[in-house]
């Protein structure tokens, strides 16, 4: 008999232990205000690759596509549901073999050329300068454009800038007389795209030569925006000395140049070539993609540093431009598909950019529509939401929203050879005066409660929307498009806070009333 008691005992003891572990406690400090969160890091980036840009946003005035001036309204209507801040464009390393005036005028008489980036494909620029400025005024969003350092020159890139901003001169003459008699501003504007790779190469020095001049001479007319301009850094391989060389001429600039920004790209993607499976995962590899993206804070923090060094007051900020995951798949269209992996990634890097909001002004997930991470995939008339996109979605309330304190006891989650948190959380106010937490239960294979709790005070009205799904390698396909989908929650609220059940691998945003 007391063999056997002691063996209950103790297998209480285990089962409450396991109990304990299956909850994490999230603590929001509302009155430690913190930085803003840029909406700009739910930037887009579209690219002239693959079906990116043709068939996935344009298709033309005389498609049986429903459309507007060329452009699809089912794509338009669903980036203006995630109120896209800006998108990126033309590239990528297409931008630095893209000649502007390839894509101006009579769209018959345009020059086409082989895509040298990808695939040698066909580029008919169809969608050029004001393709491009239609769309961002049917989406809602800001221009992001990146000039050719590459192939281009400073003269070219110095014409598109007059082109695009300008009043009273022979280019703007030629705008108008393309359909645009109003300038248009450019609100980010990146000079080059990695120049130490397809858009070069070249080295820190040698770039920050050509920087100097592009700024010089690149000169915005436009009365009102001024451009924030964003100079190429580093990718998640390499290339630290680009940080180095920018920042310490950056300190040591005159009045001539000026930047604000410094790019930064990172994507998860394992091995060169990727060799990741998009579908039919497990475990192991589901624990291979996020251990790999929760290596985009140190990545951000090393930089930050070299940063700090010569900008102590964080006048420039960080833009991660190119960001998300890149799987085996067609090297010539990057073609990929999304699963519940990829909506947990996404908001664990919102996560991760939230938390650097000191320096992190903007963030652009590769890529927009039917390349590598997409928010949206086309098949003709044809479309589908992805998980990211339903990831992005529940983030929106958290665009310029303030920052707020936060404490969890993140746990762990284990899978063979990695270790990592089994929880993260971030916390703010948002524009509409609510407070926002949203928490990433990372382990795929067991739920949890979280209890939401104020530091000071007492819960009253909590909502909440939930991203989870049948298995952490669940898609949406064409056939069943909503097999992953946000799903409204309702906490249990009692005793001044709130409990919720929250399924694995999953993201669920919370709204406090106050």
């Amino acid at each position: 008999m007391r063999v056997r008691f002691a063996a209950a005992m103790m297998l209480a003891v285990l089962s409450s232990g396991a109990a304990a572990q299956d909850s994490v406690t999230v603590t929001v400090d509302a009155g430690a205000a913190g930085p803003v969160i840029d909406r700009n890091i739910f930037g887009q980036f579209a690219e002239h690759l693959g079906t990116g840009i043709y068939n996935g946003v344009w298709v033309g005035e005389d498609s049986k596509i429903p459309n507007t001036r060329g452009i699809r309204t089912d794509v338009v209507e669903a980036l203006r549901a995630i109120k896209v801040p800006n998108v990126r464009w033309p590239g990528g390393c297409f931008a630095d073999e893209y000649h502007w005036r390839d894509g101006i005028g009579d769209p018959a008489t345009r020059t086409k050329r082989r895509n040298a980036s990808w695939a040698g494909r066909i580029e008919t620029n169809a969608f050029g300068t004001h393709e491009y400025f239609d769309f961002l005024g049917q989406i809602g969003a800001k221009p992001f454009i990146s000039v050719n350092v590459g192939s281009g020159t400073v003269q070219e890139a110095a014409d598109w800038m007059e082109y695009i901003t300008a009043e009273g001169t022979t280019l703007a003459d030629e705008r108008a007389a393309n359909g645009r008699k109003e300038p248009w501003g450019v609100d980010f504007l990146g000079i080059g795209n990695e120049m130490w790779g397809c858009g070069g190469p070249l080295t820190g020095d040698e770039y920050v030569r050509e920087l100097k001049q592009y700024i010089n001479f690149t000169t915005n007319y436009h009365p009102t925006v001024k451009p924030t301009v964003i100079a190429v850094g580093p990718d998640g391989g390499g290339f630290a000395e680009y940080t180095e060389a920018v920042m310490k001429g950056w300190s040591q600039r005159d009045w001539t140049w000026d930047i604000q920004g410094l790019s930064l790209h990172r994507y998860t993607r394992g091995v060169w070539p990727p060799r990741i499976k998009a579908t039919g995962f497990g475990a192991e590899e589901y624990a291979q993609v996020i251990d790999e993206t929760l290596g985009m804070d140190d990545f951000i923090r090393t930089n930050a540093a070299i940063m700090d060094k010569y900008d102590p007051e964080k006048s420039v900020g960080i833009y991660v431009d190119e960001w998300g995951t890149w799987y085996e798949g067609d090297a010539g269209t990057l073609y990929q598909q999304n699963s519940q992996r990829d909506a947990v990634l996404a908001a664990l890097n919102f996560n991760i950019f939230a938390k650097h909001a000191e320096r992190v002004r903007g963030a652009n997930i590769a890529q927009m529509v039917n390349v590598l991470q997409a928010m949206i995939l086309t098949d003709d008339a044809r479309m589908i939401l992805t998980p990211t996109y339903h990831a992005f979605h529940m983030y929106v309330p958290f665009q310029d929203a303030t920052r707020l304190g936060v404490t969890l006891d993140a746990q762990d989650y284990r899978q063979g050879e990695y270790e990592m948190p089994r929880f993260d959380a971030i916390a703010a106010r948002g524009k509409d005066g609510a407070l926002y937490v949203a928490v990433v239960n990372i382990d795929p294979t067991r739920e949890a409660t979280v209890n939401l709790r104020l530091k000071s005070g007492r819960l009253a009205k909590v909502s909440a929307e939930t991203l989870d799904a049948p298995a952490m390698n669940s898609i949406n396909t064409f056939e069943r498009p909503e097999t992953v989908k946000p799903r409204a929650v309702a906490p249990t609220v009692r005793g001044g806070a709130a409990t919720l059940a929250v399924k694995p691998a999953s993201v669920t945003v919370f709204r406090i009333a106050e």
